[in-house]
């Protein structure tokens, strides 16, 4: 097939969806498919444009596809537009960010369907996108499909990112009526867990255009060490220290305050080492919050070649995620953490997909209970044997549901079906 993928992140970030992005280009790519892509320059988490790509200008590049043991294949091309970061991160900066994507990437996007693809791929975030994406696709006869990682809109309102106002209400019933119109319209509509496809037929998408899409995790690259990671040494860590890790985006839905306050809990048993791995736009206020703790250390993010080294370094793995957040963001990071087959310790209520799968191979506490964290955390930290059986259920987790290659079949498999369905 001749694809064409559209989003707002792609390789080569490092974390959330852009890394998502980019591993399923590749696969489709390492299968035989001709993959174009439309995207932005790499900035998240960081909030910056990362060199040396640059914001005020189009770029065109080649990324060659990686397939081991086979012939070389035609490379993925990838278009990216210019695009407006905000120096500050406010709803208004923040939509002004996603609609300049939205525009400046219109041209590389039509050129692109120009070319008749077999199935065009949006990406959410952002939904700024998809209407006109949507638009372009019906004119030139390409059937689309809509991924929605994160219901921006829902968390928008849920998290309180929009702010106070005594229009909110209008304001919310507008965005969600526009938002189902949208979703309403694609071919194909996917999400990556039960509750969010759940959430995508609530939203008025039909149940035979609804999907679920799960992320993924390549077992071979991500697996449980055979010895102490090199980071334990790096760092100074002694055999009996435990070492309890956050690694991910630094940002506001993943209520990293708890952590802070566990860590001031815990301060005075220095066999517990606190490690913060990561960037986002909650890092300088959180840096600020934990000065002066002599159990935290903070890193940035670390290369991708060595993520299943850091992964593995954790005896266990923190996963805060606050209470108002729910079933509207699953975070990608808990994959990672499952496959490295370390213990993992979250926040979650028991109703919501990541309580469900803490409940079954992890620990779970109640978001924003910090006794109940810390008690969790003693007591784990305590007890080597439970540590290592969690961290066994975990790797087994990952290898009966989340492996790469089962779930992108089954993605190729339905996308060959959307050019023989009538729009």
């Amino acid at each position: 097939m001749k694809l064409l993928l559209y989003g707002l992140n792609f390789w080569p970030e490092l974390t959330g969806v852009g890394k998502y992005s980019g591993e399923m280009a590749q696969w489709l790519a390492a299968r035989g498919h001709g993959v174009e892509v439309v995207t932005a320059p790499p900035y998240y988490p960081h909030w910056q444009v990362q060199p040396p790509y640059s914001g005020a200008r189009g770029q065109r590049e080649d990324w060659p596809v990686q397939r081991p043991g086979l012939p070389a294949a035609p490379a993925i091309r990838i278009h990216r537009s210019r695009l407006w970061v905000p120096r500050q991160v406010r709803t208004l900066t923040r939509l002004l960010h996603l609609g300049s994507f939205a525009l400046a990437s219109l041209p590389a996007l039509r050129a692109a369907l120009r070319r008749r693809p077999d199935a065009l791929v949006v990406v959410i975030p952002t939904l700024f996108c998809a209407p006109l994406a949507l638009a372009l696709a019906r004119w030139y006869r390409v059937p689309a499909w809509l991924h929605v990682q994160d219901f921006e809109v829902d968390a928008m309102f849920g998290l309180g990112m929009a702010g106070p106002g005594a229009g909110i209400g209008l304001l919310q019933r507008a965005a969600l009526a526009f938002e189902s119109a949208v979703l309403r319209r694609f071919q194909r509509v996917s999400s990556i867990t039960p509750p969010m496809v759940a959430r995508l037929l609530a939203k008025g998408v039909a149940p035979g255009q609804a999907v679920e899409f799960p992320n993924w995790v390549d077992l071979n690259a991500i697996q449980p060490l055979p010895g102490p990671s090199p980071y334990r040494a790096d760092w100074g860590l002694q055999a009996d220290d435990v070492l309890l890790l956050y690694a991910g985006n630094l940002g506001e839905k993943q209520g990293l305050e708890t952590v802070l306050e566990a860590a001031r809990a815990l301060a005075d048993q220095p066999r517990l080492k606190f490690v913060l791995a990561g960037d986002g736009t909650a890092r300088a206020r959180l840096q600020q919050a934990a000065a002066g703790l002599p159990n935290l250390r903070w890193l940035p993010l670390q290369p991708l070649e060595r993520l299943n080294e850091l992964l593995g370094a954790a005896d266990l793995h923190l996963l805060p995620q606050r209470a108002d957040a729910a079933d509207l963001v699953m975070p990608s990071k808990l994959i990672g953490m499952l496959a490295s087959g370390r213990a993992i310790v979250g926040t979650a209520a028991a109703d919501t997909q990541l309580g469900r799968v803490l409940d079954a191979v992890g620990c779970r506490v109640l978001p924003g209970d910090v006794p109940g964290l810390v008690a969790a955390l003693q007591a784990l930290a305590a007890d080597p044997a439970r540590r290592q059986q969690l961290g066994r259920a975990a790797r087994a987790y990952a290898e009966a549901h989340l492996s790469q290659q089962a779930i992108m079949a089954r993605f190729e498999a339905q996308l060959q079906q959307l050019p023989a369905e009538r729009a």
